[in-house]
């Protein structure tokens, strides 16, 4: 409830500024080739040439133009975009998505996972009480709120590459803001942490040894480190093809292996003290690729870089969407119902969609 209390309060002034942005002209796309960096022929996580095709996927939110690739390395189980959108490319593909026109609808989903929040801080809590704590990719800032209920006294600092991290200092949900990427800054920071956190961040990443790196620079010997990210190892990562919606194309650059992750953290200096695969699941996989599924067929109404629908296309749009609400009910159901079941057996060697590593620097 808090948490929907500060989002509401924090939607009043994103609406007021997304009325002004939709009567401006969308700026111009980069030109196509400026958007994708040359193509990879081994695998960025490993090195082995032994990659093959995974999926192929458009933008099923955005609906910006453009094909992106998955390939996997049959050596590591690395999954990974190729080719690689470059820094304007993201900067594309990012612009509207969690900020601007995109921001109020981040911002009341982001603040509905309460629970998961909640379920994070308790797999810290199990080892340590924490005093000064760097959330990295902290977005709207909604996990530092549920940290400090946890710990009222805490200091918690956000770093992300978007203006959200600053519009959190400005709400109050964290100490002090960071703008920028995270291995650029990790060298200057004017403190160090007895824990980092890296919560759906790497995947976003441009590499993630280099992300890694930057956490053994910033936490206290014996502070602590937790990573929680999808789970290509999900089967729901198969069944679902390009309506699992933790591919999140085109801004997930990465999908490092459960396995592979956690030898990476013992590679850079960790302990690792626990693997939580189907606790930390977020859910939500048939729920959401019924919604990806209407989104690709009927587009939101609501994109001011493409042509403005016409009436045809706004009722096949209200037609389909109240035909699909009994779906939408069942798969809302059987994803709490299966998610529940898992959690409660604590099946930490199932996947679910996401795993959650914490780790002990030596």
């Amino acid at each position: 409830a808090e948490h929907l209390r500060v989002a509401k309060v924090a939607l009043r002034s994103t609406r007021e500024r997304n009325l002004r942005r939709a009567s401006e002209p969308p700026p111009a796309a980069p030109p196509p080739e400026a958007l994708f960096e040359p193509r990879r022929d081994r695998c960025p996580w490993c090195g082995s040439p032994e990659i093959g095709g995974r999926l192929d996927i458009t933008d099923l939110l955005q609906h910006k133009a453009g094909e992106f690739h998955l390939d996997e390395c049959r050596d590591c189980g690395h999954i990974f975009q190729n080719p690689a959108l470059t820094v304007a490319g993201l900067d594309h593909f990012y612009e509207d998505a969690y900020d601007g026109l995109g921001e109020e609808l981040a911002e009341t989903s982001f603040a509905a996972l309460g629970f998961i929040y909640r379920n994070r801080v308790e797999s810290l809590a199990r080892h340590h009480t924490p005093k000064a704590w760097l959330d990295v990719g902290t977005g709207h800032a909604h996990f530092p709120l549920a940290a400090r209920e946890r710990w009222p006294d805490l200091v918690i600092d956000g770093l992300d590459m978007s203006d959200t991290v600053e519009e959190a200092q400005r709400r109050g949900r964290i100490d002090t803001a960071y703008r920028g990427q995270f291995p650029d800054l990790a060298g200057s920071l004017p403190r160090s942490y007895d824990v980092v956190s890296m919560h759906h961040y790497i995947e976003h990443t441009r590499d993630p040894k280099a992300e890694l790196a930057a956490a053994a620079k910033v936490v206290e010997p014996g502070g602590y480190l937790m990573i929680e990210m999808p789970d290509p190892a999900s089967p729901w990562a198969r069944w679902l093809g390009r309506y699992w919606w933790q591919w999140g194309q085109p801004q997930h650059q990465h999908f490092v292996a459960c396995d592979e992750m956690v030898a990476a953290v013992r590679d850079v200096g960790f302990d690792v003290l626990s693997v939580e695969r189907g606790p930390a699941t977020m859910g939500g996989d048939l729920y959401n690729a019924v919604g990806l599924w209407l989104q690709a067929r009927v587009r939101s109404p609501h994109l001011p870089w493409l042509p403005e629908p016409g009436a045809a296309h706004r009722a096949k749009r209200l037609a389909l969407y109240t035909a699909a609400l009994p779906a939408l009910a069942v798969t809302k159901v059987i994803d709490e119902t299966k998610d529940r079941l898992r959690r409660a057996r604590g099946e930490r060697s199932s996947a679910g969609n996401a795993y959650r590593i914490v780790a002990r620097r030596r």
